[in-house]
Protein backbone atom coordinates (compact mmCIF):
# COMPACT_ATOMS: atom_id res chain seq x y z
CA UNK A 1 0.00 0.00 0.00
CA UNK A 2 1.57 3.39 -1.25
CA UNK A 3 0.68 6.50 0.81
CA UNK A 4 2.02 10.01 0.57
CA UNK A 5 2.38 10.57 4.27
CA UNK A 6 3.79 13.84 4.06
CA UNK A 7 0.85 15.63 2.19
CA UNK A 8 -1.71 13.44 4.34
CA UNK A 9 -0.04 14.70 7.42
CA UNK A 10 -0.59 18.24 6.30
CA UNK A 11 -4.41 17.85 5.44
CA UNK A 12 -4.73 17.22 9.11
CA UNK A 13 -2.99 20.18 10.37
CA UNK A 14 -5.86 22.25 11.22
CA UNK A 15 -7.67 19.53 13.06
CA UNK A 16 -4.36 18.66 14.96
CA UNK A 17 -3.65 22.14 15.92
CA UNK A 18 -6.92 22.73 17.54
CA UNK A 19 -6.99 19.67 19.54
CA UNK A 20 -3.88 20.89 20.25
CA UNK A 21 -4.75 24.14 21.68
CA UNK A 22 -7.33 22.20 23.81
CA UNK A 23 -4.54 20.05 25.51
CA UNK A 24 -2.46 22.92 26.39
CA UNK A 25 -4.89 24.57 27.76
CA UNK A 26 -5.25 21.95 30.54
CA UNK A 27 -2.97 22.88 33.57
CA UNK A 28 -1.76 19.24 33.86
CA UNK A 29 0.80 19.81 37.09
CA UNK A 30 0.93 17.30 39.48
CA UNK A 31 -0.88 18.60 42.51
CA UNK A 32 -1.18 15.98 45.31
CA UNK A 33 -2.23 18.69 47.71
CA UNK A 34 -5.69 18.69 45.79
CA UNK A 35 -5.56 14.88 44.96
CA UNK A 36 -8.83 12.94 45.54
CA UNK A 37 -9.78 9.41 44.56
CA UNK A 38 -11.37 10.69 40.93
CA UNK A 39 -8.44 12.89 40.90
CA UNK A 40 -5.59 11.03 42.38
CA UNK A 41 -2.78 13.18 41.01
CA UNK A 42 -4.43 16.46 41.34
CA UNK A 43 -7.11 17.36 38.72
CA UNK A 44 -5.16 18.70 35.62
CA UNK A 45 -3.17 15.31 34.90
CA UNK A 46 -6.04 13.41 34.37
CA UNK A 47 -8.25 15.61 32.91
CA UNK A 48 -5.58 15.89 30.09
CA UNK A 49 -5.42 12.11 29.80
CA UNK A 50 -9.35 12.34 29.28
CA UNK A 51 -9.22 15.04 26.64
CA UNK A 52 -6.95 12.52 24.60
CA UNK A 53 -9.00 9.64 25.13
CA UNK A 54 -11.68 11.85 23.88
CA UNK A 55 -10.45 12.43 20.53
CA UNK A 56 -9.77 8.83 20.19
CA UNK A 57 -13.58 8.19 21.43
CA UNK A 58 -14.41 10.70 18.61
CA UNK A 59 -12.78 9.13 15.98
CA UNK A 60 -14.25 5.56 16.68
CA UNK A 61 -11.11 3.82 18.14
CA UNK A 62 -11.81 1.64 21.53
CA UNK A 63 -10.29 3.88 24.68
CA UNK A 64 -9.79 2.39 28.19
CA UNK A 65 -9.14 4.56 31.37
CA UNK A 66 -7.08 2.49 34.02
CA UNK A 67 -7.90 4.10 37.56
CA UNK A 68 -7.83 7.49 36.55
CA UNK A 69 -4.18 7.58 36.45
CA UNK A 70 -3.33 5.87 32.93
CA UNK A 71 -5.56 5.03 29.98
CA UNK A 72 -4.67 3.87 26.23
CA UNK A 73 -6.58 4.33 22.86
CA UNK A 74 -6.44 0.89 20.95
CA UNK A 75 -6.81 -0.34 17.20
CA UNK A 76 -6.34 -4.08 16.16
CA UNK A 77 -6.11 -7.00 17.73
CA UNK A 78 -3.60 -10.05 18.03
CA UNK A 79 -1.45 -11.64 20.39
CA UNK A 80 1.52 -8.74 20.02
CA UNK A 81 1.14 -5.69 21.14
CA UNK A 82 2.94 -2.08 19.58
CA UNK A 83 2.94 0.50 22.19
CA UNK A 84 3.11 4.24 21.55
CA UNK A 85 4.22 5.67 25.15
CA UNK A 86 3.07 9.32 25.75
CA UNK A 87 2.39 11.22 28.72
CA UNK A 88 -0.24 14.44 29.34
CA UNK A 89 1.26 15.66 32.45
CA UNK A 90 3.91 18.82 32.51
CA UNK A 91 6.23 20.59 34.23
CA UNK A 92 5.01 23.37 36.64
CA UNK A 93 5.58 26.63 33.95
CA UNK A 94 7.83 29.21 36.40
CA UNK A 95 8.28 32.53 35.40
CA UNK A 96 9.67 34.36 32.37
CA UNK A 97 6.82 33.43 30.21
CA UNK A 98 6.81 35.47 27.02
CA UNK A 99 2.57 34.10 26.26
CA UNK A 100 0.59 32.83 28.56
CA UNK A 101 1.78 29.31 29.69
CA UNK A 102 -1.52 27.26 29.29
CA UNK A 103 -2.82 28.95 26.21
CA UNK A 104 -0.85 27.42 22.81
CA UNK A 105 0.44 31.26 20.70
CA UNK A 106 1.60 30.66 17.69
CA UNK A 107 4.11 33.23 16.92
CA UNK A 108 6.08 32.79 13.74
CA UNK A 109 5.24 29.24 12.57
CA UNK A 110 6.46 28.60 16.07
CA UNK A 111 3.95 26.63 18.89
CA UNK A 112 4.49 28.37 22.15
CA UNK A 113 3.18 26.62 25.56
CA UNK A 114 3.51 24.22 28.49
CA UNK A 115 3.45 20.81 27.18
CA UNK A 116 3.89 21.79 23.15
CA UNK A 117 7.32 19.88 23.22
CA UNK A 118 6.57 17.81 26.25
CA UNK A 119 4.79 15.81 25.61
CA UNK A 120 1.59 17.04 24.50
CA UNK A 121 2.40 18.27 21.02
CA UNK A 122 4.65 15.11 20.02
CA UNK A 123 2.19 12.73 21.81
CA UNK A 124 -1.05 14.21 19.53
CA UNK A 125 1.27 13.87 16.93
CA UNK A 126 1.90 9.88 17.57
CA UNK A 127 -2.14 10.16 17.89
CA UNK A 128 -2.54 11.30 14.37
CA UNK A 129 -0.19 9.24 13.10
CA UNK A 130 -2.80 6.32 14.39
CA UNK A 131 -5.71 8.11 13.28
CA UNK A 132 -4.10 8.50 9.39
CA UNK A 133 -3.65 4.61 9.46
CA UNK A 134 -7.57 4.03 10.61
CA UNK A 135 -8.58 6.80 8.23
CA UNK A 136 -7.41 5.57 5.15
CA UNK A 137 -8.51 1.51 6.44
CA UNK A 138 -5.13 -0.09 6.92
CA UNK A 139 -5.67 -2.96 9.33
CA UNK A 140 -2.92 -3.54 11.19
CA UNK A 141 -1.61 -7.68 11.76
CA UNK A 142 -1.56 -6.70 15.95
CA UNK A 143 -2.52 -4.97 18.78
CA UNK A 144 -1.63 -1.52 18.77
CA UNK A 145 -1.80 0.90 22.10
CA UNK A 146 -1.42 4.53 22.49
CA UNK A 147 -0.57 4.61 26.38
CA UNK A 148 -0.91 8.18 27.97
CA UNK A 149 0.33 8.69 31.16
CA UNK A 150 -0.20 11.27 33.77
CA UNK A 151 2.82 11.23 35.90
CA UNK A 152 5.85 10.91 33.92
CA UNK A 153 7.69 14.28 35.18
CA UNK A 154 7.59 12.85 38.63
CA UNK A 155 7.21 8.83 39.81
CA UNK A 156 6.05 7.53 36.45
CA UNK A 157 2.62 6.77 39.06
CA UNK A 158 0.08 5.46 36.11
CA UNK A 159 2.77 3.82 33.56
CA UNK A 160 3.62 1.96 36.16
CA UNK A 161 0.01 1.20 37.37
CA UNK A 162 -0.70 -0.13 33.51
CA UNK A 163 2.58 -2.46 33.61
CA UNK A 164 1.39 -3.80 36.63
CA UNK A 165 -2.32 -4.85 35.38
CA UNK A 166 -1.13 -5.04 31.42
CA UNK A 167 0.97 -7.37 30.13
CA UNK A 168 4.42 -5.98 28.81
CA UNK A 169 3.79 -4.88 25.07
CA UNK A 170 5.75 -6.63 22.50
CA UNK A 171 7.82 -3.45 21.43
CA UNK A 172 6.84 0.20 21.08
CA UNK A 173 8.06 3.76 21.23
CA UNK A 174 7.60 6.67 23.42
CA UNK A 175 7.13 10.07 21.44
CA UNK A 176 8.68 12.04 24.15
CA UNK A 177 12.67 12.95 23.16
CA UNK A 178 14.63 13.95 20.19
CA UNK A 179 15.16 12.62 16.51
CA UNK A 180 16.81 10.56 14.59
CA UNK A 181 16.21 7.66 17.67
CA UNK A 182 17.19 6.94 20.97
CA UNK A 183 18.25 3.62 21.77
CA UNK A 184 19.87 3.98 25.50
CA UNK A 185 18.54 5.66 28.53
CA UNK A 186 20.78 6.71 31.61
CA UNK A 187 20.13 5.22 34.61
CA UNK A 188 18.21 8.07 36.82
CA UNK A 189 18.61 8.04 40.72
CA UNK A 190 17.34 11.08 43.11
CA UNK A 191 19.06 11.46 46.56
CA UNK A 192 17.40 13.63 49.73
CA UNK A 193 20.37 15.17 51.16
CA UNK A 194 18.57 16.58 55.02
CA UNK A 195 20.04 18.82 57.94
CA UNK A 196 18.57 19.95 61.22
CA UNK A 197 17.69 23.80 62.20
CA UNK A 198 20.78 24.50 63.90
CA UNK A 199 21.88 28.15 62.75
CA UNK A 200 24.12 30.85 63.43
CA UNK A 201 24.88 34.57 65.20
CA UNK A 202 26.53 36.78 63.38
CA UNK A 203 24.49 35.63 59.82
CA UNK A 204 21.82 33.56 60.65
CA UNK A 205 19.68 31.94 57.89
CA UNK A 206 16.37 32.27 58.42
CA UNK A 207 14.58 30.86 55.13
CA UNK A 208 16.61 29.63 51.51
CA UNK A 209 13.91 28.53 48.89
CA UNK A 210 14.76 27.45 45.28
CA UNK A 211 13.81 24.58 43.00
CA UNK A 212 10.25 23.00 41.66
CA UNK A 213 11.12 19.72 40.63
CA UNK A 214 14.66 17.55 40.33
CA UNK A 215 14.62 17.40 36.79
CA UNK A 216 14.84 20.77 36.28
CA UNK A 217 17.71 23.05 36.78
CA UNK A 218 15.99 25.97 39.57
CA UNK A 219 16.01 29.34 37.75
CA UNK A 220 14.85 31.04 40.53
CA UNK A 221 16.12 30.95 43.96
CA UNK A 222 15.35 33.41 47.50
CA UNK A 223 16.84 33.45 50.63
CA UNK A 224 16.34 35.42 54.23
CA UNK A 225 19.02 35.90 55.99
CA UNK A 226 20.07 38.20 59.77
CA UNK A 227 23.36 40.28 59.63
CA UNK A 228 24.55 42.86 61.93
CA UNK A 229 25.54 45.09 58.66
CA UNK A 230 23.09 44.86 55.88
CA UNK A 231 25.07 47.62 53.93
CA UNK A 232 28.13 45.03 54.15
CA UNK A 233 25.96 42.48 52.82
CA UNK A 234 24.50 44.30 50.26
CA UNK A 235 27.67 45.68 48.97
CA UNK A 236 29.03 42.24 48.77
CA UNK A 237 26.10 40.73 46.69
CA UNK A 238 26.66 43.90 43.94
CA UNK A 239 29.78 42.79 43.81
CA UNK A 240 29.17 39.26 43.18
CA UNK A 241 26.43 39.50 40.26
CA UNK A 242 29.10 41.57 38.45
CA UNK A 243 31.25 38.58 38.41
CA UNK A 244 28.78 35.62 38.24
CA UNK A 245 26.14 34.81 35.40
CA UNK A 246 23.08 35.58 37.14
CA UNK A 247 21.20 38.35 37.92
CA UNK A 248 19.07 39.51 41.11
CA UNK A 249 18.11 41.61 43.67
CA UNK A 250 18.79 42.56 47.53
CA UNK A 251 16.75 44.46 49.81
CA UNK A 252 16.14 45.15 53.71
CA UNK A 253 13.34 44.32 55.23
CA UNK A 254 11.86 43.79 58.75
CA UNK A 255 13.23 40.85 59.65
CA UNK A 256 16.65 40.90 57.18
CA UNK A 257 17.73 41.38 54.34
CA UNK A 258 15.96 39.52 51.51
CA UNK A 259 18.35 38.13 48.27
CA UNK A 260 17.15 36.99 44.89
CA UNK A 261 18.62 35.48 42.36
CA UNK A 262 17.75 34.73 39.08
CA UNK A 263 19.25 31.52 36.58
CA UNK A 264 18.40 29.61 33.45
CA UNK A 265 16.21 26.62 33.89
CA UNK A 266 16.76 23.34 32.31
CA UNK A 267 16.11 19.97 31.42
CA UNK A 268 18.25 18.05 34.24
CA UNK A 269 19.42 15.70 32.11
CA UNK A 270 22.02 18.08 31.27
CA UNK A 271 22.41 20.34 33.69
CA UNK A 272 24.99 23.16 31.92
CA UNK A 273 22.64 23.74 29.46
CA UNK A 274 20.97 25.65 32.26
CA UNK A 275 22.17 27.65 35.44
CA UNK A 276 21.34 27.10 38.78
CA UNK A 277 19.90 30.14 40.52
CA UNK A 278 20.25 28.13 44.00
CA UNK A 279 23.95 26.60 43.88
CA UNK A 280 24.81 30.28 42.66
CA UNK A 281 23.14 31.83 45.43
CA UNK A 282 24.30 29.11 48.09
CA UNK A 283 27.75 30.05 46.39
CA UNK A 284 27.30 33.37 47.82
CA UNK A 285 26.18 33.16 50.81
CA UNK A 286 28.92 30.51 51.69
CA UNK A 287 31.62 33.13 52.39
CA UNK A 288 29.79 34.36 54.95
CA UNK A 289 30.22 33.46 58.77
CA UNK A 290 27.36 31.21 59.35
CA UNK A 291 27.40 28.13 61.53
CA UNK A 292 25.53 24.78 62.46
CA UNK A 293 23.21 23.47 60.14
CA UNK A 294 22.68 26.42 57.74
CA UNK A 295 26.66 26.67 57.67
CA UNK A 296 26.47 23.27 56.12
CA UNK A 297 23.59 23.31 53.84
CA UNK A 298 25.29 26.49 52.31
CA UNK A 299 28.56 23.93 51.83
CA UNK A 300 27.41 21.70 50.55
CA UNK A 301 25.15 23.35 48.06
CA UNK A 302 26.99 26.29 47.32
CA UNK A 303 30.65 24.74 47.36
CA UNK A 304 30.82 21.00 46.76
CA UNK A 305 27.73 20.53 44.59
CA UNK A 306 27.95 23.89 42.77
CA UNK A 307 28.87 24.20 39.19
CA UNK A 308 29.86 20.60 39.59
CA UNK A 309 27.70 18.75 36.65
CA UNK A 310 29.73 15.45 36.40
CA UNK A 311 30.15 14.95 40.16
CA UNK A 312 33.84 15.56 40.06
CA UNK A 313 33.87 16.77 43.57
CA UNK A 314 32.05 13.99 44.91
CA UNK A 315 34.26 11.49 43.22
CA UNK A 316 31.47 10.05 41.65
CA UNK A 317 32.09 11.09 37.98
CA UNK A 318 32.10 8.75 35.42
CA UNK A 319 32.46 8.09 31.68
CA UNK A 320 30.87 5.34 29.22
CA UNK A 321 32.10 4.96 25.77
CA UNK A 322 28.47 4.53 24.60
CA UNK A 323 26.27 5.92 26.74
CA UNK A 324 28.56 8.86 28.21
CA UNK A 325 29.08 11.08 31.14
CA UNK A 326 27.19 10.77 34.53
CA UNK A 327 25.75 14.29 35.24
CA UNK A 328 24.15 15.69 38.04
CA UNK A 329 21.60 17.98 39.31
CA UNK A 330 21.17 20.02 42.47
CA UNK A 331 17.06 20.08 41.78
CA UNK A 332 15.42 21.47 44.76
CA UNK A 333 17.07 23.48 48.15
CA UNK A 334 14.88 24.55 51.59
CA UNK A 335 16.04 25.78 54.82
CA UNK A 336 14.25 27.42 57.48
CA UNK A 337 15.67 27.75 61.17
CA UNK A 338 12.49 25.91 62.16
CA UNK A 339 12.10 22.69 60.08
CA UNK A 340 15.43 22.57 59.00
CA UNK A 341 17.30 21.98 55.26
CA UNK A 342 17.05 19.58 52.25
CA UNK A 343 19.06 19.31 48.92
CA UNK A 344 17.48 17.43 46.58
CA UNK A 345 20.01 15.69 43.39
CA UNK A 346 19.36 13.64 40.00
CA UNK A 347 21.69 11.70 38.50
CA UNK A 348 21.78 10.26 35.07
CA UNK A 349 24.57 7.73 35.00
CA UNK A 350 26.04 5.31 32.38
CA UNK A 351 26.70 1.72 32.83
CA UNK A 352 29.84 1.10 34.43
CA UNK A 353 28.28 3.48 37.39
CA UNK A 354 25.33 2.22 39.86
CA UNK A 355 23.56 4.25 42.56
CA UNK A 356 25.08 2.29 45.00
CA UNK A 357 28.05 4.18 44.33
CA UNK A 358 26.42 7.27 43.58
CA UNK A 359 25.05 6.71 46.96
CA UNK A 360 28.13 5.92 48.90
CA UNK A 361 29.68 9.11 47.60
CA UNK A 362 27.24 11.35 48.55
CA UNK A 363 27.57 9.99 52.61
CA UNK A 364 31.59 11.13 52.16
CA UNK A 365 30.03 14.79 52.28
CA UNK A 366 26.53 14.48 54.23
CA UNK A 367 25.61 13.00 56.69
CA UNK A 368 21.85 11.88 56.29
CA UNK A 369 21.08 10.83 52.90
CA UNK A 370 18.37 8.95 51.18
CA UNK A 371 17.44 7.70 48.14
CA UNK A 372 14.36 8.89 46.80
CA UNK A 373 13.97 6.66 43.01
CA UNK A 374 16.21 5.03 41.28
CA UNK A 375 15.70 3.50 37.34
CA UNK A 376 18.69 0.98 36.00
CA UNK A 377 19.97 2.09 32.87
CA UNK A 378 18.12 0.92 29.27
CA UNK A 379 19.55 -0.10 25.81
CA UNK A 380 18.35 -1.33 23.09
CA UNK A 381 20.98 -2.58 20.48
CA UNK A 382 21.40 -1.24 17.29
CA UNK A 383 20.34 -4.16 15.25
CA UNK A 384 16.99 -4.78 16.64
CA UNK A 385 14.33 -4.50 13.94
CA UNK A 386 12.45 -1.62 15.90
CA UNK A 387 16.26 0.40 15.76
CA UNK A 388 16.42 -0.33 12.07
CA UNK A 389 12.86 0.25 10.83
CA UNK A 390 12.21 3.22 12.55
CA UNK A 391 15.49 4.58 11.55
CA UNK A 392 14.48 3.71 7.82
CA UNK A 393 11.27 5.56 7.90
CA UNK A 394 13.29 8.55 9.27
CA UNK A 395 15.68 8.29 6.61
CA UNK A 396 12.91 8.20 3.85
CA UNK A 397 11.44 10.92 4.96
CA UNK A 398 13.77 13.30 5.95
CA UNK A 399 16.39 12.35 2.97
CA UNK A 400 19.13 12.74 5.68
CA UNK A 401 21.36 9.01 5.39
CA UNK A 402 23.44 6.88 7.13
CA UNK A 403 21.69 8.23 10.57
CA UNK A 404 22.58 6.74 13.62
CA UNK A 405 20.90 6.11 17.34
CA UNK A 406 21.96 8.17 20.70
CA UNK A 407 22.37 7.74 24.36
CA UNK A 408 20.78 10.23 26.54
CA UNK A 409 20.58 11.23 29.96
CA UNK A 410 16.47 11.66 29.92
CA UNK A 411 14.30 8.84 30.98
CA UNK A 412 11.30 7.89 28.84
CA UNK A 413 8.99 5.53 29.17
CA UNK A 414 10.35 3.44 26.24
CA UNK A 415 12.91 2.16 29.43
CA UNK A 416 9.58 -0.02 30.83
CA UNK A 417 10.13 -2.10 27.87
CA UNK A 418 12.34 -4.45 26.62
CA UNK A 419 12.22 -3.29 23.12
CA UNK A 420 11.32 0.03 23.83
CA UNK A 421 12.99 2.97 22.29
CA UNK A 422 12.74 7.22 21.87
CA UNK A 423 11.32 8.37 18.79
CA UNK A 424 11.12 12.09 18.19
CA UNK A 425 9.73 14.57 18.07
CA UNK A 426 12.98 17.37 18.43
CA UNK A 427 14.32 17.70 15.25
CA UNK A 428 18.26 18.42 15.01
CA UNK A 429 18.71 21.80 14.90
CA UNK A 430 15.75 22.69 16.41
CA UNK A 431 16.10 24.09 19.84
CA UNK A 432 15.32 22.42 23.14
CA UNK A 433 12.56 24.08 25.44
CA UNK A 434 11.36 21.17 27.53
CA UNK A 435 11.20 21.99 31.31
CA UNK A 436 12.28 26.16 30.13
CA UNK A 437 10.16 29.03 30.08
CA UNK A 438 8.94 30.04 26.93
CA UNK A 439 8.38 26.33 25.50
CA UNK A 440 7.75 25.63 21.66
CA UNK A 441 7.86 23.23 18.53
CA UNK A 442 7.92 24.59 15.22
CA UNK A 443 4.49 23.90 13.45
CA UNK A 444 5.91 22.60 10.57
CA UNK A 445 8.43 19.69 12.70
CA UNK A 446 5.27 18.28 14.48
CA UNK A 447 3.54 17.78 11.30
CA UNK A 448 6.82 16.32 10.13
CA UNK A 449 6.38 14.15 12.93
CA UNK A 450 3.16 13.22 12.33
CA UNK A 451 3.91 12.02 9.01
CA UNK A 452 6.71 10.05 10.63
CA UNK A 453 4.83 8.52 12.92
CA UNK A 454 1.90 7.15 10.47
CA UNK A 455 4.49 5.87 8.46
CA UNK A 456 6.15 4.18 11.13
CA UNK A 457 3.14 2.35 13.08
CA UNK A 458 2.31 1.23 9.54
CA UNK A 459 5.54 -0.32 9.02
CA UNK A 460 5.46 -1.67 12.68
CA UNK A 461 2.11 -3.01 12.67
CA UNK A 462 2.62 -5.22 9.32
CA UNK A 463 4.83 -7.31 11.81
CA UNK A 464 2.09 -9.58 12.90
Amino acid sequence: MTIDWKSLANNYQEDYLADLSELISIASVRDDDNATDEYPLGEGPTKAMEKFLSFGERDGFKTVKLDNTVGYIEYGEGDKTLAIQSHADVMPAGDGWKTEPFEMTIIDGLAYGRGTSDDKGPGLAAYYGLWMLKDQGVTPKLKIRLIIGTDEESDWTGMKHYFDVEPQPTFGFSPDAEFPLINGEKGNATYEIKFGSKNGEEFRLKNFDSGLRTNMVPGKAEALVETDDNQKFVDAFTDYLDKNPVAGDVKAIGDGVSVHVTGKQAHAMEPNNGINAGTYLANFLSQFSFSGDAEKFLKLAGVTLHDDSRAHNIAANYTDDVMGDLTMNVGILKFSETDGGLINTNFRYPKGSSDEIILNNLKKVADDVDELSHMVPHYVAKDDPIVSTLLGVYERQTGETNVEPEVVGGGTYARLMDRGVAFGALFPGTEDTMHQANEFQPVSDLIKAMAIYGESIYELSQEG
